[in-house]
């Protein structure tokens, strides 16, 4: 009896140790894999978070100023294309005579 106890004891302790190993083994994996991913990252150049939150805020920025220009520019062809109504008419007569 003392000896399948024994043989039990040791077949518990193999697969604990099995387990720890298989444990081990499994977080150098996930290390390595992280680590590749993160040299693969680097590697493709992408932008970083900050940078992209600069670029958005610098496109924001861009496009308030651009519709300022849009507002401005039609503003000035309104007030070009009034006098060039009312200023035809005078032009048009004032060569005629």
């Amino acid at each position: 009896m003392q000896t399948q106890n024994r043989l039990l004891d040791d077949f518990a302790r193999l697969m604990t140790d099995a387990a720890g190993a298989a444990q081990g083994v499994r977080r150098e994996a996930e290390t390595l894999m992280r680590a590749q991913a993160e040299r693969f990252l680097r590697d493709m150049d992408l932008a970083s978070r900050e940078e992209v939150e600069v670029l958005r805020d610098l496109v924001t920025a861009l496009r308030s100023q651009n519709d300022a220009l849009v507002a401005r520019v039609d503003a000035l062809e309104a007030k070009l294309a009034e006098p060039k109504s009312g200023g035809t008419r005078g032009r048009g007569a004032a060569s005629t005579a």
